[in-house]
């Protein structure tokens, strides 16, 4: 079988979420083939996102049933071929920022869970804490080993649960304020990024601080942002401020990847009964009104504080409804992660057929 004859099995494979085979989409870079053996280079920017793993598992069982010997591989042309010297994150394929209109919404415990989720299901993962003002990362994941300093003065940061971890929380002591003005913090975010051994990451999630002020600034102005995640409570106080995380997002061109209801439907230990203490629903509507992607709401557990208090990521907990909650929004924000690179390449690579064809 030559490559041509690859290439016309390979339109069978559908990509569910753009509604078209991989060829057609150009979401495949290249093919080699020696004999029996295959080579595949996918556009597949999404590691561990349950969409692509079974794109990528298709192509796979496709090319056994022709017998032939698969070898895929996955890139992102543009991002993938900048040279490492000219990339602010070289190491790191997408920055998720967890973000939130107001303080108090969960939006640190949606972080945590999102990181350690994500690594759950095999992916390297790194979790920044953004929150210069109030860092509390390390107590939600129950991690007090502080960086190591290399001979370059870069720092490596520990990690726990498979995540690793940098917070302003192991630079200061555990009581002292921390009082900056902008240029501060614009410097601090700079190195607690650039000048951490992040290593390869298939994602880094940053715990930004509530509202709109420098921290998110600098971050959008300097950090290679993927995609953006709001956290909401389903009341109309947080939903309201929670579009003005989404304007500013607007603003600077950054792809929003879903909003997460978190402190939803309370159901009652004692009575059975289920209470809707901050509302019910708000955050799907709003994402409904914004045609903005409702990645899943997540209900008001004291399993969840009891998790952040003691350092355990609920996400963990296999027999928990809370839990499943959690990692379907992990699910939610890898697969959209993935939407959001295919869909560009297959626009840009469509893009410049219709150019060629002029």
């Amino acid at each position: 079988m030559d490559e041509a004859a690859v290439r016309d099995r390979l339109r069978t494979v559908e990509d569910p979420e753009l509604g078209d085979d991989i060829v057609s989409l150009g979401l495949v870079n290249d093919i080699t083939v020696d004999g029996e053996q295959v080579d595949i280079d996918l556009a597949l920017g999404a590691p561990y996102s349950p969409t692509e793993t079974d794109i990528a598992g298709e192509v796979r069982e496709l090319l056994l049933e022709e017998g032939l010997e698969p070898d895929l591989s996955a890139s992102v042309p543009d991002r993938d071929d900048v040279a490492n010297e000219d990339q602010v994150l070289p190491g790191v394929k997408n920055v998720i920022a967890v973000a939130s209109g107001k303080g108090g919404v969960g939006k640190s415990t949606v972080a945590v869970n999102l990181a350690a989720g994500l690594s759950r299901l095999g992916a390297n993962v790194g979790l920044f804490d953004a929150d210069v003002y109030g860092p509390n990362v390390p107590r939600m994941v129950d991690a007090d080993e502080p960086p190591m300093a290399t001979e370059d003065e870069t720092l490596v940061p520990p990690e726990k649960y498979g995540v690793k971890l940098m917070s302003m929380a192991f630079l200061t002591g555990e009581d002292d304020p921390v009082i900056w003005r902008g240029p501060m913090v614009h410097k601090v975010i700079t190195q607690l990024t650039e000048d951490v051994e992040w290593g390869h990451l298939d994602y880094l999630v940053i715990d930004l601080p509530p509202g709109t002020g420098d921290t998110q600034l600098t971050m959008l102005q300097t950090m290679p942002v993927t995609g953006a995640v709001i956290v909401t409570t389903p009341q109309d106080v947080a939903l309201d401020d929670a579009r003005k995380g989404l304007e500013m997002f607007a603003k600077h061109d950054t792809v929003v990847l879903g909003i997460a209801e978190n402190m939803s439907t309370f159901s009652c230990p004692d009575c059975g009964g289920e209470h809707d203490i901050f509302g019910s629903g708000g955050g799907r509507e709003f994402a409904d009104e914004h045609e903005m992607p409702f990645l899943g709401s997540i209900p008001l557990d004291p399993a969840v504080r009891e998790g952040g208090d003691g350092g355990k990521p609920t996400v963990l907990e296999d027999e928990s409804a809370t839990g499943d909650a959690f990692r379907t929004i992990t699910e939610n924000v890898a697969n959209n992660t993935g939407i959001v690179h295919r869909r560009g390449v297959s626009t840009s690579r469509r893009n410049e057929a219709a150019s060629a064809d002029r």
